[in-house]
């Protein structure tokens, strides 16, 4: 059953989604003009890999479907792409932000739904 969070979030991770990947593609000549800033290029092309995921993931919860690592890898697929327009060491320090992101996220999913299952226990 879908609510109207999942509805907006997707909506939201979608703009977001399109906002960053134009403003990587507007810059990515400042992006690949030196070391820090190709760096930066990376971690932008991470963030692209985490609002695409939760597209979606809201998207999949929204027509009751599950494809479990089909979802992380085409999203990591599309991130590296954007991060390949921008230099070469992007698409390296791209997916090392998004490990890293993914972790996190899959952390901070354990602790959401422990949560979740504590508080229905409890009535």
């Amino acid at each position: 059953m879908a609510g109207s969070g999942s509805s907006s979030s997707m909506l939201y991770s979608f703009l977001l989604f399109i906002a960053t990947l134009s403003l990587q593609e507007v810059y990515r000549g400042k992006l690949a003009s030196s070391e820090l800033y190709t760096i930066l290029g990376g971690f932008t092309s991470s963030l692209i890999f985490i609002l695409l995921l939760t597209f979606i993931g809201n998207y999949q919860e929204t027509c009751g479907v599950r494809t479990g690592w089909g979802a992380v890898i085409l999203a990591e697929v599309v991130a590296l792409i954007a991060a390949s327009t921008v230099h070469r060491v992007s698409i390296t320090t791209c997916f090392l932000f998004s490990a890293a992101l993914l972790y996190e996220v899959n952390k901070l999913s354990g602790v959401m739904v422990s949560r979740g299952e504590s508080r229905g226990k409890r009535y």
